[in-house]
């Protein structure tokens, strides 16, 4: 056991040396000023890069009414109808610009890679449970208890806690599901070749609209006269509540995207920026410092990897939970007969007092 750690680690240190090198030296070819290309790591890619190789993906792009579908972006440059821009961004040769792009990215990729992961886990663990294992048995082999585990913890400290009744169970294979796939997006961006998806903006907006429409969707009379007419409140308190609470509705997924994003992406960028160290010290102080105090930006970095790792499971932790509280407040029923009659109680006593 002890074996497999130190080779494990040796792996670890062995790529985040010359994985960044390899960066490097394809940064200097590109951009001779830097000599490390930081947001380069954390930004979307019209490339899938595996251990410094690198495949250039399919643009398909809608521009002045037509679409064009080209196997990489030099064949759309080699096409004519689209030329570089200044920012490195292809643009429409006759300077229209481009309405609409699909194109595959290198975050996508991985986006397609952590639902695929999370489809044969839950596959695998789903053909057994099938057959008996787990069901009439005890879970047999580590991925079924490991799947078992995961989905026992989401059902009762997640989504049992914070949504009432038995609703919860409706909305257990949704909550596992955004946290696999989650959990994996921030994984794969611990590989230093890589870049975690959920660094990117779109991808984490459209996780908390996932979520902002599962909730709406699910949401209970009661919740929506919440929103619109809040029960108890004089009519003229509505003028500011009902837009404080159509506004709520929106700050929700909004911050659940803004927290995910925000958290990934700083920690690949203090990640890159610790191991660019390396080269903007041999660059200062030449090759023997650079390389120096190389050992210890290194050991450094494989300690912020344990904690970045770390970081991956909460934050797919948070994100789930909120989402079940979202979820749990708006199919929650109220009593309002009792609130009623416990106000017509209280005008009761007040004019009794008068």
């Amino acid at each position: 056991m002890i074996n497999v750690v130190r080779r494990a680690l040796a792996s670890l240190i062995f790529l985040m040396v010359f994985s960044p090198a390899l960066l490097a030296s394809d940064a200097d070819s590109e951009q001779n000023e830097a000599p490390i290309d930081v947001m380069g790591k954390v930004t979307n890619h019209d490339y899938f890069e595996f251990a410094g190789a690198k495949l250039y993906l399919p643009r398909i792009l809608y521009a002045g009414g037509e679409w064009y579908f080209y196997g990489n972006t030099y064949k759309a440059i080699d096409s004519g109808e689209f030329v570089r821009g200044e920012e490195g961004a292809i643009i429409r040769a006759d300077g229209q610009s481009i309405t609409l792009d699909l194109s595959i990215t290198s975050h996508l990729i991985y986006v397609w890679l952590s639902l695929i992961v999370t489809f044969i886990i839950t596959f695998l663990a789903g053909r057994k449970y099938k057959s008996g294992i787990g069901r009439n048995s005890e879970p047999k082999g580590a991925l079924l208890n490991m799947f078992e585990a995961l989905f026992v913890f989401i059902r009762d400290q997640i989504a049992k806690e914070f949504i009432p009744g038995d609703k919860y169970e409706k909305f257990v294979p949704y909550l596992y599901t955004i946290f696999l796939t989650i959990t994996l997006m921030n994984l794969f961006g611990l590989l230093p070749w890589a870049a975690a998806a959920t660094a990117n903006l779109t991808v984490t907006a459209t996780l908390a609209f996932i979520t902002f429409l599962v909730t709406q969707l699910n949401g209970s009379k009661d919740h929506w006269k919440h929103v619109f007419v809040f029960p108890g409140v004089p009519k003229w308190a509505l003028i500011i509540l009902t837009p404080v609470e159509i506004l709520g509705l929106f700050t929700k997924p909004f911050a659940l995207a803004i927290r995910l994003f925000a958290n990934m992406l700083s920690g690949k960028i203090m990640i890159v920026c610790i191991l660019g160290l390396i080269f903007v010290f041999t660059e200062l102080f030449g090759a023997v410092i650079g390389v120096s105090s190389g050992v210890f930006w290194v050991l450094l970095t494989v300690a912020l990897y344990f904690l970045k790792a770390l970081v991956a499971l909460i934050q797919a932790y948070v994100f789930t939970l909120l989402s079940s509280v979202f979820i749990g407040m708006a199919v929650e029923e109220h009593h309002h007969d009792h609130e009623e009659t416990s106000v017509a109680k209280a005008k009761d006593v007040v004019i009794q007092n008068h």
